[in-house]
């Protein structure tokens, strides 16, 4: 199959010989009549089995993609690539076939107790109007036309009308839809942040008092919608809906502490959530990256434990960035973030500060090869976060701090290109330490290896293995005394 069109069309010739009723609801409707191209979710409901109809239309296309089955809900997912045009990448295609349902859900869990149902029973326990509207399959087999659309869709919630609002609204009772499932309060967020929609007042008063339901949500599917909302033009938006809703409270309450602005003397500190989202606001200007973005969003978390007001100082949050970095194990824990993730997100936040003291202090070589070989591969990430976390209203000052940032990233790459600084470690490695020194492995030889590039990271000397070597020539005595007899050889 070659497009989306003969995907359709195969999924149509299936119905017919199976004699099943297939319809195409959700977000790919959605799209189609807001004029959004590439959605490649496409979620199917089969007036019958949709496990059943699944397997067949996976003996139909001889097994090209992969089956995926959900027994317990009547389910099953189908993935497969089409050729991209725009690319030599493929297109991935992901079809959920469904059979039409009707749910119930116990208090204590999301995951619903399912019976078979019609078509429009099925429609009325999706989440919003705007996502509950279907379309034949067979009609999506050629280019859909407005006169189509306006005979064929089928949309007894008034979706579409929804749609030309820009609001989303719930099928049912908003504490029906937001109580049964509660991750539908953070997709309503995210589908805000996402299509500049606003949420209708009845459904976000229902998200605010079925708020604590979001604790029967897995870490991981709160993390997947997380990512999602920073993955938007403005992320911004769907957090601060997330904090208006005090959703932000239950899922990351680190983050909500940081709002507030408290005055002693006149003196006053800015309010830190709302920078942190203008943070992640000035971070999407520059990166796609979601990740990086979710680091902005937790880079000054450790402040609110670590302000001081001090007299003649000000408002000061020394060790914010150690405190912060504690802090974010405890949210990755709860979010069930991969170490890979945490490892980098902590490491962000933890050196944020550092490309900031070093345009404060005077850039030095000295301090440029430190910062280089610290951050590794996470470096042009630090500077970007560095030139987000800039979010001053002065524009003299703004401008002023800007340029540091290209100041200093010039002189990171004089010195990566002078100094070898990729991959940085001292040219004498270990073998040879022990067999200069007649030592064993150990603390001592560790110790040797660090004072060579220590020299080299304060200039002493070049990052060249005769300096290197002749630098150890220099020092070794000094260690060899050191060394415990159980080192030596």
């Amino acid at each position: 199959m070659k497009s989306v069109e003969e995907v359709f069309k195969k999924i149509s010739k299936v119905g017919q010989a199976e004699k099943v009723r297939v319809y195409v609801v959700g977000g790919y409707i959605r799209d189609i009549l807001l004029g959004r191209e590439g959605n490649r979710d496409i979620d199917c409901v089969c007036v019958g089995s949709g496990l059943e109809f699944a397997r067949s239309f996976d003996t139909a296309v001889k097994q090209v993609g992969s089956l995926i089955e959900f027994p317990d809900f009547d389910t099953a997912r189908y993935i497969l690539e089409i050729p991209n045009p725009k690319s030599q990448t493929p297109n991935t295609i992901v079809i959920e076939f469904a059979g039409a349902r009707a749910e119930s859900y116990d208090e204590k869990s999301r995951k619903p107790i399912v019976a078979a149902a019609t078509l429009e029973q099925d429609l009325a326990r999706r989440d919003f109007t705007v996502n509950a509207m279907a379309l034949p399959v067979e009609l999506l087999t050629k280019k859909v036309t407005p006169t189509i659309l306006k005979i064929q869709l089928i949309d007894i919630f008034d979706g579409r009308k929804d749609l030309e609002n820009r609001l989303l609204r719930t099928p049912l009772d908003p504490d029906t839809t937001f109580s049964d499932d509660p991750l539908r309060t953070l997709r309503a967020v995210r589908f805000a942040g996402q299509l500049g929609f606003s949420i209708e007042p009845g459904a976000l008063e229902s998200i605010h008092r079925n708020r604590a339901r979001i604790k029967i949500i897995s870490g991981e599917r709160i993390q997947e919608e997380l990512l999602k909302m920073m993955t938007t033009e403005k992320p911004s938006i769907a957090l601060t809906l997330l904090f208006q809703t005090k959703l932000l409270d239950e899922i990351l309450p680190e983050v909500s502490a940081l709002r507030g602005v408290e005055e002693v003397f006149g003196h006053q500190h800015k309010d830190n959530l709302v920078h942190s989202f203008m943070v992640v606001d000035n971070i999407a200007e520059q990166s796609e990256d979601p990740w990086l973005r979710l680091a902005g969003l937790f880079h000054d978390i450790g402040k609110t434990g670590t302000k001081k007001f001090i007299p003649k100082v000000g408002w000061t949050f020394h060790g914010h960035e150690h405190l912060g970095k504690k802090l974010f194990y405890g949210i990755s824990k709860r979010l069930k973030l991969s170490k890979e993730r945490t490892d980098y997100i902590a490491k962000l936040i933890r050196w944020h500060l550092q490309p900031i003291g070093l345009m404060d202090e005077g850039i030095t070589d000295s301090a440029v090869r430190r910062l280089v070989v610290t951050m590794g591969d996470e470096l042009d990430d630090l500077l970007i976060l560095g030139r987000g976390d800039i979010t001053t209203g002065n524009p003299n000052k703004k401008v002023r701090r800007l340029k540091n940032y290209d100041n200093l990233k010039n002189k990171i790459a004089e010195l990566l290109e002078k100094d070898k600084l990729s991959d940085f470690q001292s040219p004498l490695r270990g073998d040879e330490i022990m067999s200069l020194s007649k030592l064993k492995p150990g603390p001592t030889v560790g110790r040797i290896k660090s004072a060579i590039e220590e020299a080299i990271l304060d200039g002493i000397i070049p990052n060249e293995y005769e300096a290197a070597k002749g630098y150890f020539e220099k020092i070794k005595d000094k260690y060899l005394e050191q060394a415990t007899d159980w080192e030596k050889m």
